[in-house]
């Protein structure tokens, strides 16, 4: 019974000790030991790094990678002309949806100009709705048509026959014109999570955009945007149902 005993100890002893000669295989890892020099272990896995302090002067960490700090960004205006803010990293544009109410051309992203008058604007250019756009001409320098904006009900993304008549005229203006595409933004009210409005705007940009090449317009000619609640300016009911539209722009 004595030996049973100390082959039994042995044994307990043998697996006490296992774990502490058994490493993770790197990249995974349990301590900063473990990692390469200039590494430090981070959720298991060996990183560049932890936090700023172990990059080197002038870059930060941003998920265990140290990268310039330039290169980060809250927003379009942090990044050079042209980049878009991509997960908070300045990067090339790949959809229209990464330039946040611009357009993605060749990996660049061409943004609409800004206005408060005509004035703010370039010459030949009007302010709309706060953007500066160059209007369509009938040779007189005058817009031949105004596209005028839908209106939608709460958290509603299908078209009333009130929107069907004013977009069956919205066809009619844009077929009118040559060589122009037009952006269709979609707007939310205030209500509701950010990511949900997003979703929203989208799905009525997405509707409007399906009657209009039903109906006759090329496919190509119209870039829909989601602008979520980003441009909500409702406090009650009757104002909130002016935020819930989607507008368009000549491009």
């Amino acid at each position: 019974m004595k030996s049973v005993w100390l082959a039994g100890c042995l044994f307990l002893a043998a697996l006490a000790l296992l774990p502490a000669s058994c490493t993770p295989k790197y990249p995974k890892c349990d301590k900063d030991e473990q990692c390469k020099k200039g590494e430090v272990c981070v959720n298991g896995q060996c990183q560049q790094c932890r936090e700023d302090r172990d990059c080197p002067k002038g870059q930060r960490c941003n998920a265990g990678r140290c990268e310039s700090k330039a290169s980060r960004c809250d927003g379009p205006d942090d990044c050079a002309e042209g980049q878009a803010c991509i997960d908070g990293r300045c990067a090339p544009c790949e959809v229209d949806a990464d330039c946040q109410g611009g357009r993605c051309k060749g990996g660049r992203c061409i943004r609409p100009r800004r206005c408060k008058t005509d004035d703010d604007c370039p010459q030949n250019h009007e302010c709309q709705d706060g953007i500066c756009v160059a209007p369509p001409s009938d040779g007189s320098g005058r817009a031949p048509c105004r596209l005028e904006p839908v209106y939608f009900g709460f958290d509603e993304f299908v078209l009333t026959d009130e929107t069907t008549r004013k977009l069956q005229a919205a066809v009619r203006c844009i077929n009118s014109v040559t060589g122009r595409g037009v952006r269709i933004e979609g707007h939310c009210d205030s209500r509701g999570t950010e990511e949900y409005n997003l979703a929203l705007g989208d799905r009525r940009a997405q509707s409007v955009k399906r009657y209009l090449v039903r109906l006759g317009v090329a496919a190509d000619r119209l870039h829909p945007v989601s602008k979520g609640k980003l441009e909500a300016a409702g406090t009650d009911a009757a104002s909130w149902a002016m935020d819930r539209k989607v507008q368009f722009y000549w491009e």
